[in-house]
């Protein structure tokens, strides 16, 4: 069956590194640390104080956007507007030159309006729910990021959202590459964006034991693969691509950034939080991707992987890069950008595609930091110490969830 070839024209990412793509990857790159200590709320008492939080985001000033506007969207919303705002500048599209019904948009999340329904359920306990919002359901909505974005450039094709934890943004992604590739759509805005540093985010994660509590060393906190690590650290942000059908980016003049060539997805089936331990399942997904991309595995030549700072977790997905790649798994230079970042959950595969696109373009494979000694079980080339110039014509990203959930992408450099 025909299938139609599908490119990236804009890429954005909105991380507690700053809002434009460029410096963000500069930071990362240079091993600059986006954790800190939370400042957001008080959180004195908590057991986790630290996070990747971006400090003074005012979506009113990135974008222009009216302040009435702003206040009728939910923190993860409006990081998803911005980043859209962001990749579809770079990639130079005029959406009024096209008809909007091929123009769409998929926006993923784990945890949606987490901030608004915290706000008003204080607000109906403490004032009665007369005082709760009109707006708060159409905030707190997952698909609000997705719906805010259709309705600001007025596009109207597929737009709808995922909500697959933190394989959200890359399973939309793989979804809206499915749209186009299938005929479907023209044109796609698609990642992911997440807004969990909250007291109940914060509170829910420590419960269950999976994040880092070293709130004395932030920026050594979350550490991939390393021997010492003990958790992921949460963060908030939001990534965004503008992809399209290629011979439409072609007629328009397009800077082609990469090409979106291979989705796989898989389901653990095993346990809502816990990965499988032999990392099958996450084997297959990738091995998906490959066989819808027609890549062999030694054609990959930089993975983004998952890669949180659990202790199963990074261990299962050592694992599965080792089954896949096999005698070439010590080729194939692998790095986690959430040392730098922290995890951003259902933003994180939109963000970390923004990162494989851009290894592309820069032909620079990031450090994986504060990974001091890899753990047993984890044989692989970690791009250790600092970033690494090398050839880069293939990038495969990652991203696997709470409820056995498994994405894989590859991009490729156009040929």
């Amino acid at each position: 069956m025909f299938r139609r070839r599908v490119v990236v024209t804009g890429t954005a990412a909105v991380t507690a590194l700053g809002c434009d793509l460029p410096d963000v990857w500069t930071g990362v790159c240079n091993g600059d640390s986006g954790v800190s200590l939370l400042q957001r709320f008080d959180c004195s008492g908590f057991r986790v104080r630290i996070g990747g939080e971006i400090r003074d985001f005012d979506a009113h000033a990135q974008m222009k956007i009216e302040s009435k506007v702003v206040r009728r969207m939910d923190r993860f919303a409006q990081f998803a507007i911005v980043a859209a705002d962001k990749a579809i500048c770079q990639s130079g599209i005029d959406f009024s030159r096209l008809d909007p019904y091929r123009c769409g948009v998929l926006i993923g999340s784990g945890v949606g309006g987490l901030d608004e329904f915290e706000n008003q359920h204080s607000l109906l306990f403490d004032r009665g729910p007369e005082r709760v919002s009109a707006f708060m359901i159409p905030k707190i909505m997952i698909n609000s990021a997705s719906g805010n974005v259709s309705m600001h450039w007025g596009l109207r094709g597929p737009s709808s959202a995922v909500a697959t934890a933190c394989a959200s943004g890359a399973q939309a992604i793989g979804n809206a590459y499915r749209m186009i590739q299938s005929g479907m759509a023209d044109v796609m805005v698609t990642g992911g964006a997440e807004a969990p540093l909250t007291p109940m985010g914060i509170s829910g994660f420590a419960r269950m034991h999976t994040v880092s509590k070293r709130n004395e060393a932030p920026e050594l906190a979350s550490r991939p693969f390393d021997r010492d690590r003990d958790g992921f650290v949460m963060a908030e942000g939001a990534g965004v691509l503008l992809i399209e059908e290629l011979e439409s980016a072609r007629k328009r003049g397009a800077e082609i950034l990469a090409e979106v060539v291979g989705y796989g997805l898989t389901s653990d089936s095993t346990h809502m939080a816990v990965p499988a331990k032999t990392g099958a399942a996450a084997a297959r997904t990738m091995q998906a991707a490959l066989q819808d991309a027609q890549l062999n595995a030694e054609e990959v030549d930089y993975i983004n992987a998952h890669g949180t700072g659990t202790p199963l977790g990074d261990r299962a997905e050592s694992l599965a890069i080792q089954s896949v790649f096999a005698a070439q798994s010590g080729n194939v230079a692998v790095s986690s950008t959430k040392g730098q970042l922290g995890h951003l959950l259902g933003a994180s595969g939109g963000v970390e595609s923004a990162f494989c696109v851009r290894a592309i373009e820069t032909q620079t494979a990031p450090p994986t930091v504060n990974l001091a000694a890899a753990d047993d079980g984890c044989y692989l080339d970690f791009v250790q110490g600092a970033a690494r110039d090398m050839p880069i014509r293939v990038t495969m990203k990652n991203s696997f969830a709470f409820g056995g959930h498994n994405a894989c992408l590859i991009y490729a450099a156009l040929n």
